[in-house]
């Protein structure tokens, strides 16, 4: 079988792949239990074909279906709250999380409060998960990617704003599990160039934080090497053809793998990064690209042994760290990724405070080196100067 055919996986979760498998959504509504689903996505995917394609599918599908769709780039708090109160005042039975990383954070975070009157912050992934045993079930979920980057789709867990203080956590609680993962090439067709270029390195920088964090996890670590080798070899051809489906196809199933290897953890530069983004509102794949040279060689010393079988998952023949680490320079390069954080908006003199809120990040906690507050400052000021 190939990139181009369609083909039903059932790990982690279901997952449906292939060219046109959006058509089948009414049925795979029914089946998870839904007829009056809410659809979340993000504000920047309001107005997108593929968004007007499924509501259709859903309506001449015979289902009763609204669109939330004020989900910022950064996903807010107070932006679930209001999704929560839409899903109730309108009797909806389910979710359908459709978008890039934000707009599936943002269905997921509904999905986990929009049955229950806990307080978002209680599923944060750092605390003990709340007791469902006495609250309703979580209502069934779908999620579609319509990027190539995030690996958002298999899991609960999301990335969400808290606007008192201004930082990002993850929650989650492990109840919560999507019904379908819905991966259609054809809706990543109409992708914007800039967009496949983010959401693209966003998928190899997942696979490398992952495959980087110290332990054994031959599971994740096998994900992790396949989704590099897929990322590494199709981002540059779907920058370059937009319109090649086989390459469209080989991004999604990389940034699914990828996703799902990071259940293992991530590292500094999803720590930095969510911060970054709390802040200053950049979009997550960017600055998560932005900062990997200046990551990687913070790290070099503690993934000697890790480098030479990510270089060899990448095709490179000579595996050693510089060999590697010019090779990720040379690519983001190649596929027009800015070369520091001052290019997207990012000033030098946020790095100690910065430094200070990513080390409370739970990405922070599984980097292969360990950190404290003043060593991440010169990472960060590095990254926001110098760059690659």
């Amino acid at each position: 079988m190939s990139l181009l055919d369609p083909q039903d996986w059932s790990f982690p979760v279901p997952i449906a792949y292939g060219p046109g498998r959006l058509k089948e959504i009414a049925g795979m509504c029914r089946d998870a239990g839904m007829s009056r689903p809410l659809v979340v996505t993000d504000r920047g995917s309001a107005g997108l074909p593929f968004l007007g394609d499924l509501m259709r599918l859903l309506s001449e599908g015979g289902l009763h279906a609204a669109l939330y769709a004020e989900i910022s780039p950064n996903p807010r708090d107070d932006e679930i709250a209001g999704g929560k109160a839409m899903f109730r005042d309108g009797g909806h039975d389910g979710i359908i999380a459709i978008g890039g990383g934000s707009g599936m954070d943002g269905g997921k975070a509904i999905a986990l409060t929009a049955t229950n009157d806990i307080d978002l912050w209680a599923f944060e992934f750092e605390q003990t998960p709340p007791d469902m045993t006495a609250h309703a079930p979580f209502p069934p979920l779908i999620t579609i990617p319509t990027t190539a980057g995030t690996g958002a789709e298999t899991e609960s867990t999301a990335m969400i704003t808290d606007t008192a203080k201004g930082m990002k956590w993850c929650i989650w609680h492990a109840d919560l599990k999507p019904a379908l993962a819905l991966l259609d090439p054809e809706i990543t067709l109409g992708l914007p160039p800039h967009l496949t270029v983010w959401t693209g390195a966003d998928a190899m920088v997942h696979a490398i934080e992952a495959y980087s964090v110290p332990g054994f996890h031959p599971l994740c670590d096998g994900l992790a090497l396949e989704g590099l080798r897929l990322v590494a070899r199709w981002l540059p051809v779907a920058v370059a053809e937009p319109g090649n489906l086989e390459a469209r196809g080989g991004m999604l199933a990389g940034s699914c793998l990828a996703g799902v290897a990071f259940l293992k953890g991530l590292g500094l530069v999803h720590a930095i990064s969510h911060m970054v983004g709390a802040e200053y509102d950049t979009q997550h794949g960017l600055t998560n690209a932005v900062l990997l040279p200046a990551v990687l060689r913070f790290n070099a010393p503690d993934i000697a042994d890790k480098v030479p079988v990510m270089a060899q998952a990448m095709g490179l023949e000579d595996t050693g760290f510089d060999a590697f680490h010019a090779h990720i320079c040379g690519l983001l390069d190649q596929i027009g990724i800015p070369k520091t954080l001052a290019d997207i908006g990012v000033p030098a003199d946020c790095a100690p405070r910065i430094a200070a809120k990513a080390i409370q990040d739970s990405a922070a906690g599984t980097n292969p080196r360990t950190l404290t507050v003043e060593e991440i400052v010169p990472v960060i000021e590095e990254a926001v100067t110098k760059g690659r």
